[in-house]
């Protein structure tokens, strides 16, 4: 599986896109981000000397700082746009390196679910605060992940301590309590949003495609298993996967930015058993990809 795709890009890899982003970050209200943030955006981007991948740093170091601040969630999209293309990089080259055949989305998913979990602990005294700190988010989402994987257990979420290269104090403090309550609510209702959006999407999709979902992500069967029990070649699987995932991610993208999913339920796909098409038919779910998207 290829660790980089479309659903990767980074804005600024576009032509234009640095501008782009420039006025998208200015428009965000006092919700996303204060005055002195701003402030601190503008100089990043007047800043000629900076290469796309510094550029990209700095950004991300202000923008986490921000979010520290206000738990904005445009502000928590952007820093998924930035990052997630060079992340997943790094979360596929952890995983070849431990012999490890997981999903590097799948992962990703748990490192921006960290993210998004612990803001308060995150420093931005340095400019490539946020690359340093989510790298090291990187080895531990994927140590615990094998971990999990190799002992049959849940889902295991990484220690506190291990989400900063800063000391931990050893008490407890009532307001870290505090912290760590409303953390846990915030992030609580954000996914139950973002499961009820994706449950709705899931459900538009064909047949084969919620079957093959099912199988991979909820069964854990191997691809190979589960195009033998839906009944297609595995390379189609493979394909048939990949799309499914781009029409739920691509029609919750577009509520999160404010407009309508276009994703109306598909059409009753052929049974089971039944010759493949030359070509496979295009879902009601589909959203034409645009130059300009990222």
């Amino acid at each position: 599986m290829q660790p980089q795709n479309v659903l990767h890009a980074s804005p600024l890899a576009d032509v234009n896109g640095k501008e782009r982003l420039r006025l998208r970050i200015e428009e965000l209200g006092r919700g996303e981000l204060d005055a002195e943030d701003h402030a601190r955006v503008k100089a990043i981007f007047q800043d000629g000397e900076l290469t796309d991948e510094e550029l990209r740093d700095h950004l991300s170091t202000a923008l986490m700082d921000g979010f520290r601040k206000s738990s904005g969630r445009a502000v928590f999209g952007l820093l998924y746009e930035l990052n997630a293309g060079h992340l997943i990089v790094q979360v596929a080259g952890r995983l070849r390196r431990y012999g490890s055949k997981a999903d590097p989305g799948d992962v990703l998913q748990e490192v921006f679910f960290n993210v998004f979990r612990y803001p308060h602990r995150f420093d931005a005294s340095r400019t490539d605060a946020f690359r340093v700190w989510t790298a090291m988010i990187v080895r531990n989402t994927v140590l615990k992940h094998m971990r999990s994987r190799s002992t049959g257990g849940g889902r295991m979420e990484i220690a506190l301590e291990d989400l900063s290269d800063q000391p931990v104090d050893g008490a407890h403090t009532p307001l870290s309590g505090v912290l760590d309550t409303e953390a846990s609510e915030e992030c609580s209702r954000a996914f139950i949003v973002y499961l009820q959006l994706y449950m709705q999407f899931y459900s538009m999709l064909s047949d084969r495609e919620r079957r093959a979902l099912h199988l991979v992500e909820v069964d854990g069967v191997s691809y190979r298993e589960a195009a033998e029990d839906i009944g297609i070649k595995l390379e189609n699987l493979k394909m048939v996967i990949f799309r499914a995932r781009r029409k739920i991610h691509k029609a919750m993208r577009r509520v999160f930015e404010g407009l309508t999913p276009d994703c109306r339920p598909a059409r009753v796909g052929r049974t089971q058993g039944a010759p493949e098409p030359s070509a496979p038919r295009s879902s009601s779910c589909d959203i034409p990809d645009r130059p300009d998207a990222t």
